[in-house]
């Protein structure tokens, strides 16, 4: 796709990984070693995180530490890095960050510790082929517990007054609800945390069924003139089953070459 305010010239390939959640023995490490395998033979140039790294305790028999498992993004190979959000579980999962109320969180910690950015309300100005582009992402919205609790660490004003002039700019933000804050200054929003409901039929996500969250369930969504990419994710949260919505990782290719003289 070429996302709207796209610059001409610029091509991009970004591979999106959501919602590893891992844990044995539905997400063992032997298997997010194949997802980076995999993500590499893609041969993207961008790769991006975005979050929920660990598994809730729902459906994980075994919990994996999370230093194992964020040694394994080491072997994530692209030109221009791999760079994270957070997600929920990454709140939820540290219970120092629930008492306190405040981060970093554990997931924050040791993806920096790797050489792995995490944008929390930030906003990074990259470049391909000479063409400029801005890579921003949000802060968690439901980084507390319990699940009533309204604060949201998303900050959509703060992160775009980090942008500094007119390049694209591609935004992360875990939970896609709110895309409906996104102004169109964002050339495209990418997210995850649905699972793509993780159970699917006939295009319906029962468990979103009803819910605001139902529109944003999973794929391409296109709300005036905006565009949101929701990606089904690779693992499973609060019941161990996946039917309808393969896991995934999401490649992206955005523009399209110049043509030849």
């Amino acid at each position: 796709m070429t996302p709207p305010g796209w610059t001409p010239g610029l091509t991009l390939r970004v591979a999106v990984i959501a919602d590893i959640h891992v844990c044995e023995p539905w997400m063992p490490l032997d298997r997010v070693a194949e997802i980076v395998d995999a993500t590499n033979a893609l041969a993207p140039d961008l790769v991006l995180l975005l979050g929920d790294y660990p598994a809730s305790r729902t459906v994980a028999w075994h919990k994996v530490p999370l230093p194992d498992l964020v040694r394994l993004f080491d072997g994530l190979k692209s030109p221009l890095g791999t760079y994270a959000v957070l997600g929920n579980h990454d709140w939820w999962d540290d219970r120092a960050a629930m008492v306190a109320r405040r981060g970093p969180v554990e997931s924050h910690r040791l993806l920096e510790a790797r050489g792995i950015p995490v944008l929390d309300n930030d906003a990074r100005r990259l470049t391909k082929d000479g063409h400029p582009f801005w890579l921003a992402g949000l802060g968690d919205q439901e980084p507390f517990l319990p699940l009533g609790d309204p604060r949201s660490l998303a900050d959509i004003p703060g992160t775009l007054a980090r942008v500094t002039d007119d390049a694209p700019v591609l935004l992360m933000a875990h939970e896609p609800d709110i895309f409906t804050k996104v102004p169109r200054r964002v050339s495209l929003t990418l997210s995850g945390h649905t699972h793509g409901g993780q159970i699917r039929m006939f295009g319906i996500s029962p468990a979103l069924l009803g819910s605001s969250r139902e529109r944003y369930a999973y794929g391409h969504v296109v709300e005036d003139g905006r565009h949101l990419i929701v990606s089904g994710g690779l693992g499973v949260s609060k019941v161990a089953v996946r039917f309808g919505v393969p896991p995934e990782i999401v490649l992206l290719t955005l523009g399209q070459a110049s043509p030849t003289a």
